[in-house]
C-alpha cells in the first residue's frame, strides 16, 4: 500500500482500529506470557521445596 499521509498510514484504509488494535493486543501478550510464566515457575519451585 502507498500512503499519502501519516492519518492514511494510522487509518489503514478503514482497518486501523483493527490492525493497530491486534498489535497492541500481541505486544501485551507479549510481556504478559513471561511474566506469568515466573510466577508459575516460582510458585512450583516453592511447592517442591515446601514439599521436601
Amino acid at each position: 500500500m502507498n500512503w499519502n499521509s501519516w492519518g492514511e498510514f494510522w487509518a489503514m484504509g478503514g482497518y486501523g482500529l483493527y490492525v493497530w488494535g491486534s498489535y497492541g493486543l500481541c505486544a501485551v501478550v507479549a510481556v504478559l506470557e513471561p511474566l506469568s510464566a515466573r510466577r508459575r515457575l516460582k510458585r512450583a519451585l516453592s511447592q517442591i521445596h515446601d514439599a521436601g
